[in-house]
């Protein structure tokens, strides 16, 4: 199994107050972290590429923390989430998938257990690739109001033979959310759907 090398982290906190309306009682906040590792199967094909998620557990723990921290400490604000990864242009796309895993069931031990899959997003690009990290409710994937998406980038990652993974978090719905649909409080918490 291949160690995880890390080049660099990159946090970030968006604080939304409005989107053209009235202010928010409670401002949104929006964070990502980001992890620049080595690919340690870049530039060859490899059959058995699995072990490496066991790996990446101890990564995706410390980046949920950072998250968390980031966000003030106290997980019970979060309620929206996500993930995805960005491989370097020696890699392949399998190798991103390689974070579903770790980088999900981080958020969700961290979060108590959070019901909802962990959406994701991946492809391959070179130094500066934007990513649009998809964002559910943390317990009820069918929670309209949370639907968003946390767009993640480095200006040099992630080099030929890099990976970046991301994680992201939300404390609540999109400012001025109103187009209908299940309402977090209405959550039955059965399915992680509804």
């Amino acid at each position: 199994m291949a160690d995880v090398v890390v080049r660099k982290f990159v946090v970030s906190v968006d604080e939304i107050f409005h989107e053209g309306g009235p202010m928010a009682e409670t401002p949104l906040k929006r964070a990502a972290v980001l992890a620049v590792i080595e690919n340690p199967f870049a530039g060859s094909y490899v059959e058995e590429i699995t072990s490496f998620m066991e790996a990446l557990k101890p990564l995706g723990l410390e980046m949920a923390q950072r998250l968390i921290d980031a966000l003030g400490g106290d997980p019970a604000v979060v309620e929206g989430y996500g993930k995805g990864a960005i491989v370097g242009t020696d890699g392949e796309l399998e190798h991103a998938a390689l974070w579903h895993n770790p980088g999900g069931y981080a958020m969700r031990e961290l979060l108590g257990d959070a019901k909802a899959i962990v959406p994701s997003t991946k492809k391959v690009g070179g130094p500066g690739t934007r990513l649009d990290v998809p964002v559910t409710h943390i317990n009820a994937s069918y929670v309209r109001s949370h639907f968003d998406a946390v767009e993640v980038g480095i200006n040099d990652a992630p080099r030929a033979k890099e990976i970046v993974v991301a994680l992201t978090m939300t404390t609540g719905p999109r400012i001025h959310a109103r187009v209908g649909g299940l309402k977090a409080s209405e959550i039955k918490g059965e399915d992680g759907l509804r």
